[in-house]
């Protein structure tokens, strides 16, 4: 259920008027206009002043700042302000305060700063939600709900008393019985063996490694966690108000660890993103996109919505780089490029005192006569010349396969090599098919995946059976799979897959890994090359494969597994399964490997396009956004040009820095090209 306030693309962000005077909120409603935004989040951090003492709720400054939204014709997303429990109450149940895996108790004054398993905050949660919900059921100004605010970020684990007595209740959910509880985490080694469940502590700090499969199945609990204290509200709102959708937003698809984002899409109404650019990292516009795609596909392909960026510089990294004229733009229209109905910001203004007053706001610290307030009230055109985007969706070819569970599992102590990372792998795959300019979807292994032409595992450490199958029924159907190295090894146990490596994927792959042989710090190996083709080095990862069916592409040339493949095909099917067990490095080289297995598929891609210009079809729209300092003429598009209205004829010339969109039409009949 998509909100159907604002008609059009939504345009807007956080809207904090608790820090400022009358006179200022006055004037924001005439450049909330002015800058033709629609939607505002309202109420994230003010508990404090809807309840200022237990029992006794103050929502008279609120109903102000929702009127004049709405006689501004600005439409609100109420968000429940769970996130920032009031002092009073900390002061009454310091319980709430969450525990780090260390021992150590936080204190009161940061965020998300009380823990979802603590039955006072609970009970305090639903209460104020009742009241806030009741109170605004009928409220012309509310669009939607907001639930808390980034769940799992910074708090993803807690260790309290309250988690721990939980964490006790979802293992005997989860195993019935001790001894499959015992089976599962493999507790004869070290002598763990359990025989009553208050035995179980949570897998606290320790002086060496604690039990990985202890470790992932509290990664699962913490994040059920949140996930019910979501919940809690989510209900208590769709009784109220059964027209509105409720929705929450997420710390970033791509670097929120700590959230399984295929499990919280199924208990959303509408998924809402944050993404903060990374400004020091080159490039930093793949990452964006990348998240962007996550979204989209955690969305199940449907519309979602950006729920934060920034206008200009964050205040958290270690150099705050601020956004480069045009910067702003780009980034916001290449999320909607990607699936988003809105472009939504942190904050409407700039704050004046608090942890984030460097943090950029659409209205910054300069004021109007500012060149980011100016390019503000030229997104908010643009975005009104959009609206046709609404609800179109984005389709791809190719998908990564993306397990929350596997990246917690990779990353946990002692495995082959400190250079093996969940986000490694798949940074590398999701850029290199970037700027072969094919658009990806994310897929869960256990997904219906058989409308993809390709679909690529960069880093399937953990792979359940059903998993496994999936992926051997879409290649038998005649997918391509392409598996990267470190796949396929453990079950959802972090238990080792029986018999040779991979043992979920050996036969799917037609292979067996004799053994491991990591490389040392800056080591390269070269693999074998073919005619005309570049020399590849492989770094991070070498492995001595056996081929039991598959064949070899190239070989590793020196090193510990010379002579032995390192990226083989195994036909299967009617389809084919390739690996790769390297990392290759350098120029184009595993954009030549990949291309291999595009090309196979049939995987249609623009050839000749700079590796700046980025391409994405949603709908009927083409946008086109160069990230380049030099202009770039675009064949084979046809079409108006949205902003300017002008009539492309098969060719498209994007300025540098630039982003045009072009509306797809049909050459009229009789006209000559």
């Amino acid at each position: 259920m998509y909100p159907e306030r604002p008609a059009g693309l939504a345009f807007g962000g956080d809207y904090n008027p608790e820090q400022w005077p009358r006179e200022v909120l006055e004037e924001d409603a005439a450049l909330m206009r002015e800058a033709g935004v629609n939607l505002v989040s309202l109420g994230m951090f003010s508990w404090a002043l809807m309840e200022p003492a237990e029992g006794r709720y103050d929502f008279g400054w609120l109903d102000e700042i929702l009127d004049r939204l709405h006689a501004a014709g600005v439409a609100v997303d109420l968000a429940t302000p769970t996130a920032a429990p009031p002092a009073w109450f900390v002061a009454a149940h310091p319980d709430v305060l969450p525990v780090t895996r260390e021992g150590v108790r936080i204190g009161f004054g940061g965020r998300q700063s009380a823990c979802s398993s603590a039955p006072a905050f609970r009970e305090a949660t639903a209460r104020l939600v009742r009241a806030l919900g009741e109170h605004y059921r009928d409220h012309p100004a509310v669009a939607m709900w907001h639930v808390h605010n980034e769940y799992g970020a910074p708090l993803g684990e807690c260790y309290c008393e309250h988690s721990v007595a939980a964490w006790r209740g979802w293992l005997r959910a989860t195993y019935q019985d001790i001894s499959a509880l015992n089976d599962a985490w493999g507790t004869t080694f070290w002598g763990q063996t359990y025989t009553d469940w208050p035995q179980i502590d949570a897998p606290r700090f320790n002086h060496t490694v604690v039990n990985p499969a202890q470790r992932l199945d509290y990664a699962r609990f913490s994040d059920g966690q949140h996930r019910e204290h979501y919940a809690l509200q989510r209900d208590i709102l769709r009784e109220l108000t059964p027209h509105l959708p409720v929705t929450t937003n997420f710390a970033g698809t791509v670097n929120c660890k700590s959230t399984d984002l295929w499990q919280w899409a199924r208990e959303l109404d509408v998924v809402a993103n944050d993404h903060y650019l990374r400004a020091e990292q080159p490039d930093n516009h793949i990452d964006l996109a990348m998240s962007a795609d996550l979204a989209r596909s955690v969305a199940g392909g449907a519309p979602w919505m950006l729920m934060e960026h920034s206008a200009g510089a964050v205040n958290w990294q270690p150099r705050n780089l601020a956004k480069r004229p045009g910067e702003m733009r780009r980034n916001s229209l290449a999320h909607v490029a990607r699936g988003s109905d809105s472009v939504l910001f942190f904050q409407w203004r700039a704050s004046r005192f608090g942890a984030e007053k460097f943090h950029s706001g659409l209205v910054p610290h300069a004021g109007t006569d500012s060149g980011q307030w100016r390019e503000v009230v030229r997104l908010g055109a643009d975005l009104r010349r959009l609206a046709g985007v609404r609800g179109s969706r984005v389709r791809a070819e190719v998908a990564l396969v993306w397990d929350w569970e596997s990246y917690w599992a990779l990353e946990l102590d002692w495995r082959p090599s400190v250079d093996l990372s969940f986000r490694e792998r798949m940074d590398a795959f999701y850029e290199a098919l970037w700027r072969e300019h094919v658009t990806v979807d994310f897929v869960h292994p256990s997904a219906d995946i058989s409308g993809y032409r390709v679909v690529v595992a960069p880093s399937a450490y953990l792979l359940t059976e059903a998993g496994a199958k999936n992926l051997h029924r879409y290649v038998e159907a005649g997918g391509h799979l392409l598996v990267s190295y470190f796949s396929g090894i453990v079950d959802e146990h972090d238990a080792i897959h029986p018999g040779p490596h991979p043992g979920a994927l050996r036969e799917l792959l037609g292979l067996s890994v004799e053994e491991f042989h990591p490389l040392r710090q800056d080591e390269t190996v070269p693999l074998t090359a073919e005619p005309g083709t570049e020399d590849l080095r492989g770094r991070i990862w070498s492995e001595r494969v056996r081929p039991a069916g598959a064949v070899t592409v190239r070989a590793f040339a020196a090193g510990p597994d010379a002579g032995h493949p390192a990226f083989t095909r195994h036909d299967l099917g009617a389809g084919t399964a390739w690996y790769l067990s390297t990392a290759p490095t350098g120029g184009r080289a595993l954009r030549d490997l990949l291309g291999q297995v595009l090309d196979r598929a049939g995987v249609s891609r623009p050839r000749g396009l700079p590796e700046h210009l980025e391409l994405v079809r949603r709908g009927r729209h083409v946008f086109l956004i160069n990230h380049g300092d030099e202009p770039v003429t675009v064949e084979g598009v046809t079409g108006v040009s949205v902003f300017d209205g002008e009539r492309c004829d098969g060719r498209v010339t994007v300025a540098a820095g630039a982003v045009t969109v072009v509306e797809e039409t049909p050459r009229p009949e009789g006209e000559r090209a």
